[in-house]
């Protein structure tokens, strides 16, 4: 795991978000649902770029093109995070979707791993708006030994090389510990290559 605290200034964080709010008048929030159970989970989401990452009860996790409720194509991902995706992850060509998760003040995500892709040689990349979070991440297997972090409003984590399947989880959301966001709570944007090049 690669973590670089603080690499967006509070000037690109806004800039970030009035991106973000963009992308989510033309590609609303939704509430995604846990294959098999249906069971609602705790973040909301929407995504940016070519493909966008969804689940539902019916047909689980997937990528697919269009929002699942509007089924309008997802709008582009941000100049802004495609040139932090270019100086960070350290692969030679564009991400294909950028997930955007809202975590509320009692929102969480249970340890899990990135592997709806095709293309494990593409890192993850995930970049942190608002209150800060503590991050959980542990090795290539569920019950091995895993650390805390608190991401704070513009860090940058990349998941990648050996670390690419990691599992990682956000274990609870500090309240009231940024400004940035008028509604308190955070989003999280995470940039992934989906398939290979080629």
């Amino acid at each position: 795991m690669q973590y670089f605290p603080k690499e967006l200034t509070v000037a690109e964080q806004i800039a970030l978000l009035g991106d973000i709010r963009d992308i989510i008048r033309q590609a609303p929030l939704f509430v995604p649902t846990m294959p098999r159970s249906g069971r609602p989970m705790s973040v909301r989401m929407t995504n940016a770029g070519a493909l966008g990452w969804v689940t539902d009860k019916a047909r689980g996790y997937r990528y697919q093109a269009t929002h699942p409720a509007t089924g309008a194509p997802w709008p582009a991902i941000p100049q802004g995070l495609l040139a932090l995706w270019e100086k960070l992850s350290g692969y030679p060509h564009p991400p294909e979707a950028c997930l955007i998760n809202y975590y509320d003040s009692t929102a969480k995500m249970g340890l899990h791993q990135d592997r709806d892709e095709d293309e494990f040689a593409a890192p993850v990349l995930s970049v942190s708006l608002g209150d800060t979070a503590i991050f959980r991440v542990g090795g290539t297997t569920r019950k091995g030994p895993a650390r805390k972090l608190e991401l704070i409003s513009g860090d940058v984590v990349v998941l990648g090389g050996a670390d690419r399947l990691a599992y990682h989880g956000i274990d609870r959301v500090l309240p009231g510990t940024s400004d940035l966001l008028d509604e308190g709570g955070r989003f999280n944007l995470t940039l992934r290559r989906v398939t290979k090049p080629g």
